[in-house]
């Protein structure tokens, strides 16, 4: 963009200055052909030849310059036009659901951390906030795991694909208990399940915690406050919504047989964090537990 002005500069100024010299040659043709003869016709030959050449380079950069502009701007409005086929795509496609029913709290089950955990593979999990992950891998046996169950619905647009888990907190007595993605997965996919018998799609989650933590005990009933969920949702055909869902719930209404809880969930708000666009990841991991 810098040099555009300099070449527009150097073309003016040599111009000028072969309009002078044609001023001279003008004005003062009789004196230089006394003076220089046949030396001044083969002058005048060559300075017609560099003004003939000045004033077609300086032709062909206006064009250059014109097909330049024309290029960008059909450049700018082609990207304009793709922003704006993506964005109806995307709004037309997009996916949110509603979690509802029952929400359980589990054991996670001792055959899903042989194949995971100590292995070192922490994928459908997430970890509580304090908890250095890669002591997790190595002293898998010195923390407790969980499982979330929360039935899910489809309230608008096309079925899920995926739902990815960017972090949950669990309030309890203005206490905050935080979860995060463990940073050797960077992604905590939820493993959706659908239950034939009850018809319902389910969004199970992992959670570590400490064995002293007293975020769970199976032992009571585990009364919480208010869940919040910040998550992603893609739809079949790759468009991403991302948003915080809270879950308002009664406390448990039972407690499990193995010690678990379920929760009612009396009610669900999700609130849009960003509008729908295409997924920026081709492919989803895989979801087999």
């Amino acid at each position: 963009m810098k040099s555009k002005p300099r070449i527009s500069i150097l073309l003016l100024v040599i111009l000028a200055l072969v309009f002078a010299i044609s001023l001279v040659f003008l004005f003062f043709g009789r004196q230089l052909a006394k003076e220089f003869h046949v030396i001044g016709i083969r002058v005048a030959t060559l300075f017609v030849t560099f003004a003939t050449f000045a004033s077609t380079s300086f032709f062909s950069y206006l064009i250059f310059n014109h097909n330049k502009v024309m290029r960008e701007t059909n450049s700018d409005a082609n990207k304009r036009a793709e922003l704006f086929r993506e964005m109806q795509f995307s709004s037309a496609n997009y996916a949110i659901v509603d979690f509802f029913d029952g929400m359980t709290i589990d054991k996670e089950s001792t055959r899903y951390i042989d194949k995971y955990i100590k292995k070192g593979n922490l994928r459908f999990h997430m970890i509580e906030q304090s908890i250095d992950e890669q002591d997790v891998i190595n002293n898998p046996d010195s923390y407790c795991y969980l499982t979330i169950k929360i039935p899910y619905r489809v309230v608008d647009s096309k079925p899920v694909a995926s739902i990815i888990f960017d972090r949950l907190t669990f309030e309890r007595n203005n206490i905050k208990y935080r979860f995060q993605t463990p940073k050797s997965e960077g992604e905590s996919f939820a493993f959706l399940l659908y239950n034939e018998c009850t018809q319902t799609n389910n969004a199970i989650i992992n959670l570590i915690i400490k064995k002293d933590s007293d975020f769970f005990s199976f032992d009571e009933i585990n009364e919480f406050t208010k869940i919040k969920i910040r998550l992603r949702i893609n739809s079949l055909l790759g468009v991403e919504v991302k948003g915080i869902s809270e879950l308002y719930f009664t406390n448990p209404e039972r407690s499990d047989f193995d010690g678990g809880n379920t929760y009612k969930i009396n009610s669900s708000m999700f609130l849009l964090g960003d509008m729908p666009k295409l997924s920026d990841f081709t492919h989803y991991k895989s979801q087999e537990k």
